[in-house]
This record gives C-alpha cells, sequence and structure tokens, in this order.
C-alpha cells in the first residue's frame, strides 16, 4: 500500500500549488486490481465521513487516510476496499469524501475553485471533477467528483459559502465557474 503523507496546510495554498498537488498525489492502481470477492471489511463510512470498524470509529486519521487510497466503486454503485490479493465490500452511507474546506481565487469564468476532503485529499473544480447537486428528502445535497466514481458531499458551511459566491456573481441559473466550466448549483 502506498505511503500516507500529510497534507500541506490548505489555507497557505494558491490554487496552482493545489493543481500541482493534487496532480502528483498519485494513488494505487485500483482499477487495474481484480482480485476474488474476499468478504466484507465490516467497515462503514457515515454520511458525515466518519470511518467505521465493527460499528467503532477509526480515530486514527492517518488509517482513514490509507484505507481512502484503496477503496474503489464497482460497476452495479457498491463500494470495495481493494489490493492485489482481496476485495472485501464497505459500506458508504451517503459519499465516501465529505469536502470540509472551499478555496476560490478569481472572478467570474477566470474564477478557480479547490476543495479539501475530510481525507486530506485536494480536488480543484473542473471538467474532470464536476460539481453536481442532488435533491434529496433533507434538501440538496452538492458533490464534486473526486476520482473513479467517487464523490465527496460538500458540508453544509462549505456549500453555502459556495452558494453566496455563485449568488454574488449574478449567474443565472445560480451557479459558479471553475477551470473554465461552468456549474449550476440547482438541484439535476
Amino acid at each position: 500500500m502506498p505511503e500516507s503523507r500529510p497534507s500541506p496546510d490548505f489555507a497557505g495554498l494558491s490554487l496552482n500549488d493545489i493543481a500541482a498537488y493534487a496532480a502528483e498525489n498519485r494513488l494505487p492502481p485500483v482499477d487495474k486490481w481484480n482480485p476474488e470477492h474476499c468478504g466484507d471489511s465490516t467497515m462503514r463510512i457515515a454520511s458525515d465521513g466518519t470511518w467505521y470498524h465493527q460499528g467503532s470509529p477509526i480515530g486514527r486519521p492517518a488509517m482513514v487516510r490509507l484505507f481512502s487510497t484503496i477503496l474503489r466503486r464497482e460497476a452495479d454503485g457498491s463500494y470495495v476496499l481493494v489490493t492485489p490479493a482481496e476485495k472485501l465490500s464497505i459500506t458508504v452511507d451517503d459519499a465516501p469524501f465529505v469536502a470540509v474546506e472551499l478555496k476560490s481565487e478569481g472572478e467570474g469564468r477566470d474564477r478557480r475553485l479547490a476543495f479539501r476532503l475530510n481525507t486530506g485529499d485536494l480536488v480543484v473544480a473542473d471538467a474532470d471533477h464536476p460539481l453536481t447537486v442532488a435533491e434529496k428528502a433533507d434538501g440538496p445535497h452538492p458533490y464534486i467528483k473526486v476520482r473513479g466514481g467517487l464523490d465527496a458531499l460538500i458540508s453544509r458551511p462549505v456549500y453555502y459559502e459556495l452558494v453566496n459566491l455563485a449568488l454574488d456573481s449574478g449567474e443565472e441559473p445560480v451557479g459558479i465557474w471553475s477551470e473554465g466550466q461552468f456549474f449550476a448549483l440547482d438541484s439535476q
């Protein structure tokens, strides 16, 4: 498994630094590993991003970060932890990641948005990492695509910050630009 390294101080980075960090943060090739399914990991990722093992929260952020690097979404929508030797089911309540911090640079079509996830990963909103909003019974659920079918739920405070930026920009429909892409913030 890859070595888990600490993420840089998000607040002190420029968007160029964030984009470079995200690009170099190589992950294991989980999409190329196809071992036989071995069982259930007895792990769950709650909708608030907390990881549990056998019902108890995993308290070590480095362990959560490490497990997050071997997480994969299957074609049927299920989630697994996969290594070259084994594949174990994991329950995900909503999305496997939570975007907990937002950084914005520029305005209008020149705006760039970056998100820090609860695992320390950094994601820049662009054509490969779009923002979407799904309407659910308890209200809108905003997401950013992280990688390989894995999304991050955008936390409420970050979503409100995003909506305020969009409202200040005056775009119709209400939405926001990042890396030359426009993302509507209404429910799909």
